[in-house]
């Protein structure tokens, strides 16, 4: 099913996982336990101590203290500070118990530095159990917390911490197996790992293991975080997170096959790899490791069995060891990586993509892809399997491909071509093509394709819609057939892609690309009578703006004039205000004369200043709209703010019929292209412009 390649799917994966099958191989801890293992080696469950009725009461009184009523801050610290010297010797019993492990939450984040650091130096050597604890790893959580908010208010606190922290990761690794494969020790042993990096937990985008984002960032939609860490190196304890890492990955203390497909273990070794980004020598160390390597077959692809081999091949079908492996291809240095795709998962490809699972390592294979000669190697085996693939249900892996022959500028063609051979027959028009991607699941589950229309009232499919995205960020001659394609859309058909939010997005991109104005007003001409019920949907608002910037005269104001009658009810949306003001509504209602005046005055300061500091054209798109002339990426965001710049000016201020005085500078003559200070000053702005406002338009629409 197409849905397989989806995140729901995916997260059905892991509840699976924790069915029936997984009670017989876990341990009450999460510890995957082996088949030669005898139940009674292992290590016998930590038995805790119950609280005293005089402690509790103690502390019932501190509760009541610091949570009923207003109290000064320093007094509070005071409190805590002196509460938690209470805890000393019965740190286990307190945290682990589920009405005081609150208090002692409140505590950790209200005292002083020291307080917080004596706490957890008295604990360190029952910090192992009070992590797996359900309310215990709540209390190392805020304190490890804690510790990472005083280490960025105050530097002076570092040795302190430092101290602190080196404490924990001895006591930690003492019995690393048990606490990573726990559901609760899972969480605070990433913790530990966060905060050696020395970040704020959890506050960075860094850490972000959603979905959405992996899939933008893989499709080219987003930058990955991990490239900008790559960069910094800004760890604040950088021997305590190698020490750490190897520790927990040290082959003759820890069961290496265990951490791998355990699911708790492998989020903890996933945000480990993540944080040595950038880092190749460790990473080059820590990888092997995880991959099976040994002292007997020594640290080279070449002493593998192929038996080992193999054994990578079909853990990629565990859930957890597939996440793994994904970030192990995204983290791994280049040489490692080309290892992987030439010894490991050359000539298995496709059987991967057929898999439930491993389809996804193929796609972050793919994604990470770092030269053409990679690229070719995947080509060989996968381009020509785009039809099977949809048909598996398996765009995940085709919208890769595109996105990575896109980064890497090769093989663009040959994608778009294989995409469109597998939605159509061979003697079949091209004008089907975008229909059956827009509804990939509803066309392959077709008993009758060769019957199939359009469905009405049928959500799109994303991953279609974020193909036919990609598709129309490639250059102009690769994507004719899909230009004709889309504007060989019905009017209903072209009204209801626009209403849906992913089908919205492919008519925005299709007129951000390259296609020429003539194609673009013809896809826009087909939405007229509809711009009005059009800019009240939450998405739609932008591909009105969009349909605005491509149009001649004539045509905005059209557009103008259907909005016109709904501008009370736009008032009240998120975009509506901003649209309005974009289009100058209220201006076309005051005056029509001079709303058009202004509108030529703004096309003709675009036109001079495209003329001044855009690419050399053709002559056919210099008769373009400047709006719709936006393909050349290079230029684009420049350009972008700089028409801001022009439609804030020209609306509020400047006269009719001014363009080409905006664009000179008071008491000088008009900008000249070579050797014009006024001119580098301008591009200077355009460029300023981008960096602060070119994003914020994507981001209110995600």
């Amino acid at each position: 099913m197409a849905g397989e390649d989806s995140s729901s799917y995916r997260k059905g994966g892991k509840k699976m996982k924790l069915g029936r099958k997984a009670k017989e191989e876990y341990t009450e801890t999460g510890r995957k336990v082996s088949k030669h293992q005898n139940s009674s080696v292992r290590e016998a469950s930590f038995i805790r101590k119950l609280v005293d009725p005089e402690t509790a009461k103690y502390f019932a009184e501190i509760a009541n203290v610091i949570e009923g009523i207003e109290i000064e801050l320093e007094e509070r610290t005071v409190i805590c500070g002196n509460a938690l010297e209470e805890t000393r010797g019965k740190e286990v019993e307190l945290a682990t118990d589920y009405i005081i492990s609150h208090t002692l939450q409140t505590l950790l984040e209200g005292c002083t530095v020291d307080n917080l650091c004596g706490f957890l130096r008295s604990c360190a050597n029952n910090f192992s159990h009070i992590a797996m604890d359900r309310s215990g790893s709540h209390v190392a959580e805020t304190a490890l917390k804690s510790l990472a908010l005083h280490l960025q208010e105050d530097n002076e606190t570092h040795s302190l911490i430092e101290e602190t922290l080196s404490t924990l990761c001895q006591e930690i690794v003492v019995n690393p197996v048990d606490v990573m494969c726990n559901c609760y020790g899972s969480h605070v042993m990433r913790s530990l790992l966060y905060l050696c990096e020395g970040e704020p937990l959890g506050s960075s985008e860094f850490h972000s293991s959603k979905p959405s984002v992996l899939l933008a960032e893989r499709l080219n939609l987003r930058s990955s975080q991990l490239d900008g860490h790559k960069l910094q190196h800004h760890q604040k304890f950088p021997d305590k997170l190698k020490f750490l890492v190897s520790e927990m990955l040290n082959p003759s203390r820890v069961d290496i096959a265990t951490l791998v497909v355990n699911q708790y273990s492998s989020l903890v070794l996933q945000t480990a790899l993540k944080l040595l980004a950038g880092h190749e020598q460790e990473l080059l160390h820590v990888i092997p490791v995880l991959l099976g390597f040994s002292a007997e077959t020594g640290s080279g692809w070449n002493f593998m069995k192929a038996s080992e081999l193999k054994n990578i091949l079909s853990l990629v079908e565990e859930n957890a060891y597939s996440h793994l492996m994904e970030v192990i291809l995204e983290v791994a240095p280049d040489t490692l990586y080309d290892e992987l795709l030439t010894k490991v998962f050359r000539s298995s490809l496709f059987k991967m993509s057929s898999h439930h699972t491993g389809n996804f390592v193929v796609q972050s294979l793919v994604s990470h892809a770092r030269s053409h000669d990679h690229m070719k190697s995947i080509w060989e085996e996968l381009g020509t399997k785009f039809k099977n693939l949809l048909e598996m249900g398996r765009p995940g892996v085709v919208a890769s491909l595109l996105a990575a022959s896109q980064r890497l500028q090769t093989h663009e063609h040959k994608c778009c071509q294989a995409l469109a051979a597998a939605v159509r027959l061979e003697n079949e028009s091209t004008a089907c093509i975008v229909s059956r991607i827009l509804f990939l699941d509803s066309y392959f589950y077709s008993e009758d394709k060769d019957n199939w229309n359009w469905p009405n009232g049928v959500k799109m499919h994303v991953l279609g819609s974020l193909i036919l995205q990609s598709i129309f960020r490639l250059p102009n001659d690769f994507i004719l057939e899909y230009i004709y394609s889309i504007t060989s859309l019905e009017n209903n058909q072209v009204l209801e892609a626009s209403k849906d939010p992913g089908g919205a997005r492919v008519i925005e991109a299709f007129l951000n690309s390259n296609a020429s104005t003539k194609h673009k007003r013809k896809l826009v001409i087909k939405l007229r009578g509809h711009f009005g019920e059009l800019s009240v949907y939450p998405s739609g608002s932008f591909t009105v703006e969009k349909c605005f910037n491509v149009s001649n005269l004539s045509l905005r104001e059209t557009i103008v004039s259907e909005i016109l009658p709904v501008q009370s009810e736009l008032l009240k949306t998120k975009q509506g205000p901003y649209l309005l003001r974009k289009l100058d509504v209220e201006g076309f209602a005051r005056n029509l004369d001079q709303w058009k005046s202004r509108q030529a005055s703004k096309q003709s300061a675009y036109e001079e200043f495209y003329a001044e500091f855009g690419p050399k054209t053709t002559e056919d798109s210099q008769s373009d709209n400047f709006l719709a002339d936006t393909h050349r990426k290079s230029h684009e965001e420049n350009l972008k703010g700089m028409r801001k710049e022009i439609d804030t000016r020209l609306s509020y201020g400047f006269a009719p019929n001014s363009g080409s005085q905006f664009l000179a500078h008071p008491g000088s003559g008009k900008l000249k292209r070579s050797g014009n200070k006024q001119a580098r000053t301008r591009a200077g702005f355009a460029k300023d412009a981008t960096k602060n406002g070119a994003f914020k338009r994507q981001k209110q629409k995600a």
